[in-house]
């Protein structure tokens, strides 16, 4: 069903677009609010009928699940508005706010869920069977497995936290349900009144979904890590045009989904002309943004190729890095003679999650240099890999 409207009412496959973005998150929006207003009187009826606290509480979930899905639509409606003179980065990140808010109402039904499973479980009631519950209890489970697949499907195919966390509430609805109808089965046949105790596990796996996707939305909030295939795509696109020779100091600032923005630093030979450089590097930002949607600003650096001390340098602090180990690499190097002594100067790249002291690595690199010849004196800048 979710195919056949998006083809009705999206007529752009871009998802880099935010107006693409935009009516996806709607049309999944509105269709979440109107399966879950039915499956919240379907379960209702049935927790009337079978007097059951853990259906009724079940089916008080199913409305609450539609105040998300009306948040996830304000959210996608919100971040697809464009740029303002306040908001030079448009609005993006709000569809991250979105999916925070979905998280914290699927806590909120999870600690109302145990206080009524708790009262069932000290006061317990029988409760009773009969084939409409089943029937009804049977297809809502087939219902929120849909509303997963569908959410978590578009959720991957643009990117959306928000989504995501959708579909793991849907999930989380899908065996909340089917454990309600175990425990009705259970408590026909067998007489064990474990209504309550079944409503206190339910409610127990809907906090555990709710912890994965607010941990998710709260992670893009703060800034993660960006994709590893993506870096290497990227690094990979620059390398690809001569005369780039070596890609450093790359940061992806994430604005929200389809408003990324780029920089890094592309060496090139010194000799090469700066006019034809500057023409080449404009090529490579209008590829990146053609292929990925990500805005590019490039940073040449000038390297002497040509200079064999140079080079005999390199060679030793990249062997001596190798040695350390932790991934470590160095770049911008060059050397400045003085009247007493040259200075090597260069920068190296300590990734966050190595253990060697900074400052270990670069007298460990001074001396390695200095073995080279004592004229030599060190200038390191240490710099952190945010990619």
């Amino acid at each position: 069903m979710i195919k056949l409207l998006a083809r009705l009412f999206i007529h752009s496959d871009d998802i880099n677009s935010p107006e693409t973005r935009k009516k996806y998150g709607i049309l999944c929006g509105g269709c979440g609010i109107a399966l879950n207003i039915l499956l919240f009187a379907l379960k209702l009826f049935v927790g009337t009928i079978t007097a059951s606290v853990a259906v009724t509480a079940d089916a008080f979930n199913n409305i609450s699940d539609a105040g998300s899905s009306v948040v996830t639509m304000v959210g996608f409606r919100l971040a697809g508005k464009k740029p303002d003179p306040e908001h030079p980065f448009g609005h993006g990140r709000i569809e991250y706010i979105s999916g925070l808010i979905v998280a914290m109402l699927i806590f909120v039904m999870g600690f109302e869920l145990i206080g009524s499973s708790v009262g069932a479980i000290l006061s317990p009631e029988p409760t009773e069977l009969n084939l409409i519950s089943v029937i009804i209890l049977a297809v809502s489970v087939v219902i929120k497995l849909y509303m997963f697949i569908y959410n978590r499907a578009i959720g991957k195919k643009i990117g959306s936290a928000a989504m995501t966390a959708t579909a793991s509430d849907s999930i989380g609805d899908a065996a909340a349900t089917l454990a309600v109808l175990v425990s009705l089965a259970v408590s026909h046949f067998s007489g064990w009144l474990i209504d309550g105790y079944i409503g206190l596990a339910v409610a127990l796996f809907i906090l555990f979904a709710g912890y994965r996707a607010a941990k998710e939305t709260i992670e893009l909030l703060l800034g993660t890590r960006p994709d590893r295939e993506l870096v290497a795509e990227l690094e990979k696109t620059v390398l690809s045009y001569h005369p780039i020779t070596g890609v450093h100091d790359l940061i992806l600032h994430d604005y929200g989904p389809g408003r990324q923005f780029l920089s890094l630093h592309a060496e090139v030979p010194m000799e090469e002309d700066i006019l034809f450089v500057h023409d080449v590097v404009d090529n490579i930002e209008i590829e990146i943004f053609k292929r990925f949607g990500i805005e590019t600003v490039i940073h040449t650096d000038p390297i002497d190729t040509r200079d064999p001390r140079l080079n005999k340098i390199k060679a030793i602090v990249s062997a001596r890095l190798s040695e350390l180990g932790g991934c470590m690499r160095a770049h911008d190097f060059r050397i400045v003679p003085g009247p007493t002594h040259t200075n090597v100067v260069f920068d190296i790249v300590v990734p966050l999650d190595c253990k060697t002291d900074p400052e270990a690595i670069k007298l460990a690199l001074s001396v390695a240099v200095s073995a080279e010849s004592p004229e030599y004196r060190c200038v390191i800048r240490v710099d952190r890999e945010y990619a």
